[in-house]
């Protein structure tokens, strides 16, 4: 019907809690060197989960717009040289750190990429690329995010990007540094679905548990895919919210 009425989804919970932090640090509602309200208090505030908060948290410290101390709290650094507008799962697993604690390096190296990966960098089914898995976990212990990292051969050689080391300055700078490849435009695709079997055993869950699962291309500035990230997360770290005219 010409006339139906179009859903429009709000941003994942995180991201809605990343911007409005974001906001109160650039109108000086939480001036530089002040700590931030613990995550109990932002919990009640948000109406969010302790881990959605810590997602947030995570995503404003690997940006630069915080800093987080263990066991004190989160402390304002101000408004970062370079920041996005919006901050996305994918384009922020390219450019983490691998360095913190709370990094486990899973699988690096050369592999077949699947069909859907396969689809997303633009090579036939099979052929090889290479694969880079790490598993994020939170101060607990507990499993909060599975990130795979794709590259294609070209772009792979003569980079770390194969070894399990971790890479402290993060995939995009190491690309930029060894292969002189300038992310320019990223192109992130979100959906709820059921974990895969892998998944399930990764990040801890039961079986049949949704997640949510991010697969974002990172482009340059030719539109050449440079790496294609999957990000999945469980299903109560993440909400989307939706709002339609009800007539």
């Amino acid at each position: 019907m010409d006339n139906m009425s179009s859903l429009e989804f709000a941003p994942p919970k995180y991201v809605q809690i990343v911007r409005a932090i974001q906001e109160r640090i650039e109108d000086g509602t939480y001036p530089v060197g002040e700590m931030l309200p613990s995550e109990s208090r932002m919990v009640r505030e948000f109406g969010a989960g302790r881990s959605t908060v810590v997602r947030a948290l995570q995503i404003l410290s690997m940006q630069g717009w915080i800093e987080r101390e263990h066991g004190r709290g989160s402390f304002v650094r101000g408004v970062p040289q370079q920041t996005s507008e919006r901050s996305h799962a994918g384009a922020s697993a390219f450019d983490a750190s691998e360095e913190a604690k709370n990094n486990r390096i899973l699988k690096a190296g050369r592999t077949p990429v699947p069909a859907a990966v396969a689809e997303a960098v633009g090579v036939p089914e099979g052929s090889p690329a290479i694969r880079r898995q790490r598993l994020l976990v939170l101060d607990d212990g507990q499993p909060s995010e599975l990130v795979t990292l794709w590259f294609p051969l070209d772009v792979a050689d003569g980079t770390d990007l194969g070894d399990e080391q971790p890479i402290s300055i993060g995939a995009r700078e190491h690309v930029q540094m060894v292969k002189q490849v300038r992310p320019s435009r990223v192109s992130e695709r979100l959906c709820a679905r059921l974990a895969t079997d892998e998944e399930t055993e990764r990040l801890g869950l039961d079986e049949g548990t949704p997640v949510l699962g991010i697969t974002a291309r990172i482009l340059d500035a030719s539109e050449k895919v440079i790496a294609v990230a999957e990000v999945v997360l469980p299903g109560d770290l993440h909400e989307l919210e939706d709002s339609y005219p009800a007539g």
